[in-house]
C-alpha cells in the first residue's frame, strides 16, 4: 500500500510581532531590520494559505515541515506559527524539524518546544528528543535537528556528534525492520548545496553516517528552492531532496512557492515526487513535473 507524504519548508510565518526594543539587542536586530526591509515581501501569508490549501486538497497521508517556521526566533512567533499552520493537522498528521530561524539565539529552541513540542517528538513517551522516530505503517519518519543559534549575518547548521550517533542506530533498527526511511532535516547534508555561511558545518560527516547506514529518502529545506542529490550508500543510492519556500511570492524560476506531494511505495522500495505550486507569477498552483526514484537524473554525491 501506497503512503503519501506532503513536504513543505521555509514559510517563514509573519508579520513579526511588536518586540520591546531591549528584546532586540541581539541578532535578531539584523534579522528584524532584514523582514521589514526584504523578507516582508518575498514571504507572502496569502500564498502560503494558497499552498496549505492545496496540500488539504491532495489529502496525504502525512505532512513533513522541515523547518523556517519563523524569522528571529522569538517566543511570540511560535504561538501565531501555531496558529496559522494548525490547518494542516494535528502532531498525529504533522512532523516538524527546526530551522536556523527557530534557532535564532540560544532561548529560541526552548521556545520552540514549548509550543511545537508535541510536533517534534517520537511515537514513545519519552521521545522527546532529536532524532526522534515516528512510524506510519511501513514508513519510518526520522526528524533530526540542524538548527544551532549562530553570530549575526550566519545562517549555518551543525547537527553534533550525539544526534549522529543516535541517528546511526535508529537507521540501522528501521532498516533490519524493513520501513522505508525518511529523514527530515533543514539543511542541506551534502558538500557544496549551500554557499559560504549558510552549510551544514558538520556535513562530511553526516554525509559519511548516510553512505554507512543508508536511507530511503532526505528531505530539506534552507536554500528555498528544489534541488536533488543523491548520496551512494552501501544499502543503495540515498536521495537528497530539496524543497522551495512554501510562501515565495512567485517570481524567478528557482524561486517561487512549492511544497512536493511524495507517493511511496515501501514494498519496492520506491517513491514518485510531484512538485506542486506557483508557475511564474500565475495565481493558480499548478503541477510544476518531478521524477520517480530510482529512475531519476541527478547529480551524485561522494562522501
Amino acid at each position: 500500500m501506497t503512503f503519501t507524504l506532503a513536504h513543505l519548508s521555509d514559510p517563514h510565518i509573519g508579520p513579526l510581532p511588536r518586540i520591546p526594543f531591549r528584546e532586540l539587542l541581539n541578532k535578531r536586530l539584523t534579522g528584524a531590520l532584514n523582514w521589514h526591509s526584504a523578507r516582508a515581501t518575498i514571504h507572502n501569508m496569502d500564498v502560503l494559505a494558497a499552498i496549505m490549501a492545496d496540500i488539504l486538497e491532495q489529502a496525504p497521508d502525512h505532512i513533513a515541515l522541515t523547518g523556517d517556521l519563523v524569522n528571529i526566533g522569538h517566543e511570540d512567533e511560535f504561538p501565531q506559527a501555531l496558529a496559522t499552520t494548525e490547518v494542516l493537522g494535528g502532531p498525529d498528521r504533522v512532523s516538524i524539524v527546526p530551522g536556523n530561524h527557530d534557532a535564532y539565539i540560544r532561548e529560541s529552541l526552548p521556545a520552540m518546544a514549548a509550543v511545537f513540542s508535541p510536533f517534534m517528538s517520537g511515537d514513545t513517551a519519552e521521545s522527546h528528543a532529536f532524532p526522534y522516530l515516528r512510524q506510519r505503517g511501513s514508513v519510518a519518519l526520522i526528524g533530526v535537528n540542524s538548527g544551532i543559534p549562530t553570530l549575526p549575518f550566519m545562517a549555518t547548521g551543525k547537527v553534533g556528534r550525539a544526534q549522529r550517533q543516535a541517528l546511526a542506530a535508529m537507521l540501522d533498527e528501521t532498516r533490519k525492520a524493513g520501513l522505508f526511511r525518511v529523514l527530515m532535516i533543514h539543511h542541506p547534508p551534502v558538500r557544496n548545496a549551500s554557499r559560504f555561511g549558510r552549510s551544514l558545518k558538520d556535513n562530511k560527516e553526516f554525509t559519511r553516517l548516510l553512505a554507512e547506514h543508508g536511507a530511503e529518502l532526505v528531505l530539506h529545506g534552507h536554500n528555498h528552492r528544489h534541488s536533488l542529490n543523491v548520496i551512494e550508500s552501501t544499502s543503495g543510492p540515498v536521495p537528497v531532496v530539496g524543497v522551495g519556500s512554501a510562501s515565495a511570492v512567485p517570481g524567478t524560476p528557482l524561486h517561487k512557492a512549492e511544497y512536493h506531494l511524495i507517493r511511496i511505495d515501501p514494498e519496492t522500495r520506491s517513491f514518485e515526487l510531484r512538485r506542486r505550486g506557483f508557475a511564474g507569477r500565475k495565481s493558480q498552483i499548478d503541477d510544476l513535473g518531478g521524477f520517480c526514484f530510482p529512475v531519476i537524473p541527478g547529480s551524485r554525491t561522494k562522501p
